[in-house]
């Protein structure tokens, strides 16, 4: 087929193009601009605001007591990079999350599950470095290529009709389990090794986070394979986090030792 060659020349140029490093030396495809981005995240956040209902008082001084600690041990660069601020929402559901441009939200069922300010540190130090990591460029940025790739795909080899239609599914099924899933897992992983260097960082018990894992492995429900998940299984988690664990305690030693030592009292 003629047209595969020219579209791989052009889809390799545009990869090379957009090629970045991520903080764990991995390449990353970027086609967004940073502005861009942290102009989606500052609208997001501020409709999510709008939308549920927001915590403030004893609780919210505590979630950005954590936040300020961690925030103050980035370098000045990266500090300075982003508007970094934080929201405590009502809701049930132990979660949390970053939008680019340092925006981040934590739901008030987390502090049910992260039980002391190292806890909540580890979460929050990973949704810290998913912003530095410029996880959410590249999150789009994979979509899009796909998207397009699968797009020029369909138009170029005439896949029309009924059979056609089915091919496709099959490949946009694929592309699902086998690009951008895995690219999301690899992700997760990347913000839990650099989240717990941050939390380290800023004087937090590395320590915590595995009993963090434990706290919600005990939370139970079904859970898909792991191949079928955007997250790394638990069990997964924590050995990842015993093998860094310890240069994230030389770390920490280092950071009590400099007088960095939060606290962050919970309501």
């Amino acid at each position: 087929m003629r047209w595969i060659k020219p579209f791989a020349i052009g889809a390799l140029s545009l990869a090379l193009a957009a090629c970045t490093t991520s903080p764990t030396g991995r390449q990353q495809l970027t086609l967004v601009s940073d502005a861009q981005l942290d102009q989606m995240g500052a609208q997001a956040f501020e409709q999510y605001q709008q939308e549920r209902p927001t915590v403030g008082g004893a609780t919210h001084r505590y979630v950005q007591c954590v936040a300020s600690a961690l925030v103050s041990a980035l370098p000045p660069r990266q500090r300075e990079s982003q508007n970094w601020q934080i929201r405590v929402f009502e809701a049930e559901d132990a979660n949390a999350f970053a939008l680019p441009g340092g925006y981040m939200g934590v739901n008030t069922g987390l502090l049910k599950v992260a039980r002391n300010q190292d806890q909540l540190a580890a979460v929050i130090g990973h949704e810290i470095t998913h912003v530095l990591a410029r996880h959410a460029n590249e999150r789009v940025s994979t979509q899009t290529a796909t998207q397009l790739g699968l797009s020029v795909l369909s138009s170029a080899a005439g896949l029309e009709g009924a059979g056609g239609q089915q091919i496709m599914g099959a490949l946009g099924m694929g592309a699902q389990y086998g690009i951008l899933m895995p690219f999301s897992r690899r992700h997760e992983s990347e913000a839990d090794e650099l989240g717990l260097y941050l939390m380290a960082d800023a004087g937090f018990d590395p320590r915590a986070s595995l009993a963090l894992w434990e706290n919600m492995s005990a939370q139970g429900g079904a859970r898909p394979p792991a191949w079928l998940s955007s997250h790394p299984s638990h069990g997964q988690r924590t050995q990842d986090l015993q093998a860094r664990m310890h240069e994230a305690l030389g770390r920490y030693e280092r950071a009590r030792q400099a007088g960095r030592t939060p606290d962050c009292p919970r309501p």
